[in-house]
């Protein structure tokens, strides 16, 4: 969850004072934003750095990337509309390099609040669920012509949900389904009586990665992000849930440990969470969870 919305204008960035910990941003250090949504996190740490001209934003909604354009564009910032797989692997062809690489993983919460964009199963909207727009597969696409044996498979894979098939065979024999309000209607039939969290988190989860191919960017982009630092630059990465959590956790993991060939030192040996404060006013917070490391080697 990039960022908590209480209003149109007003955008919290997620683990703000924790990532301004484990980044240490310092006067004149470069900085790259793979993630960067409206600038929350930017803003902080280019009121530290004051290098607007080194820092590089990048996001791959274009109603992110124009905020951006408003709030950065006249301070000399690289702002790009891509996602961060390609993005990353631009910067890598041109010989880039940055003190400072963070990633926020995730929907921001303006996904979550306009209806349209289809991500919310609490307020109906078509099942879209595109993080670029421009793209062709959307939440329809795979809700309405995905097999029964497909949609099992993606809703075990990146929902991990325990009624796959049968939340498969509802939607299925309830097809077409429009809305993100139906959607959430249908698979709430395989949870009767269900608890607190709405039924279909996992199901919008797992649709939700896979129109935008998360898992497979960032398993991608790993290598690359630490490639993309300096000798004694830092890399935070925040994830929302346990399949993004394990890929950030052993890809750090593999270039770090007590050995001399170690390119990575962890900042985190554990992830960071968010406090009882900022939950109190962001409680999208809740299943945050911030992991950073230093270069210590090419």
């Amino acid at each position: 969850m990039r960022e908590a919305s209480q209003n149109s204008q007003l955008h919290v960035p997620v683990l703000l004072s924790e990532v301004l910990q484990v980044l240490g941003p310092k006067p004149g250090e470069s900085y790259l934003d793979l993630t960067a949504g409206y600038g929350g996190h930017a803003q902080a740490i280019l009121d530290k750095t004051g290098a607007t001209d080194k820092a590089v934003l990048v996001d791959r909604d274009s109603n992110a990337t124009n905020e951006l354009s408003k709030k950065f564009g006249s301070s000399g910032t690289d702002i790009r509309q891509q996602d961060f797989l390609s993005a990353s692997k631009k910067l890598a062809e041109e010989g880039r390099q940055f003190e400072l690489i963070l990633a926020d993983l995730g929907v921001s919460s303006p996904h979550l609040n306009h209806p349209e964009r289809g991500f919310a199963l609490a307020s109906s909207g078509p099942l879209d669920m595109r993080m670029d727009q421009s793209q062709t597969l959307s939440a329809a696409t795979i809700v309405n012509s995905y097999s029964e044996d497909q949609l099992t498979d993606l809703l075990v894979r990146y929902g991990e949900e325990p009624k796959a098939r049968a939340i498969a065979h509802l939607i299925v024999r309830n097809r077409p389904i429009a809305t993100t309000t139906e959607l959430a209607s249908v698979v709430a039939k395989a949870w009767p009586g269900h608890s607190r969290v709405h039924p279909a988190t996992r199901t919008f989860q797992a649709l939700r990665i896979a129109v935008n191919d998360e898992l497979t960017l960032l398993e991608q982009s790993l290598p690359i992000w630490i490639n993309l630092l300096n000798v004694g630059g830092r890399l935070a990465i925040i994830s929302f849930h346990s399949l993004e959590d394990r890929l950030v956790k052993q890809a750090l993991a593999a270039q770090a440990g007590n050995r001399y060939d170690a390119r990575l030192q962890l900042i985190t040996k554990r992830p960071l969470t968010a406090g009882p404060q900022e939950l109190v006013f962001n409680p999208r917070a809740r299943s945050a969870k911030l992991r950073a490391a230093v270069k210590i080697n090419t």
